[in-house]
């Protein structure tokens, strides 16, 4: 195996610690906005004025991504210098 710079890895795990939080997030919103609702209409429940399975796929979901990739990038994301490492010509 090639001696592969470390700045590559880092990137690669952290692009795929992304990855996971796209498909999170869209099995969140999928969950909420099909599994309540696709019910009737006349049947659904409302919070803050809002359809239950809007409020809960897109208004809440939107806080627990924006709370969630704040917590992600702080703790496990890693700041890299873009330069080229002296010596690596």
């Amino acid at each position: 195996m090639k001696n592969v710079d470390k700045r590559f890895r880092i990137a690669h795990r952290e692009a795929w610690i992304g990855v996971g939080l796209v498909v999170f997030n869209f099995l969140w919103w999928f969950g909420f906005a099909y599994g309540l609702g696709s019910a009737d209409p006349s049947a659904y429940h409302y919070v803050l004025g809002m359809p239950a399975w809007f409020f809960y796929s897109c208004a809440l979901g939107s806080i627990v991504m924006m709370v969630l990739v704040s917590a992600v990038v702080k703790l496990f994301f890693k700041e890299v210098p873009l330069d080229d490492e002296e010596g690596s010509s």
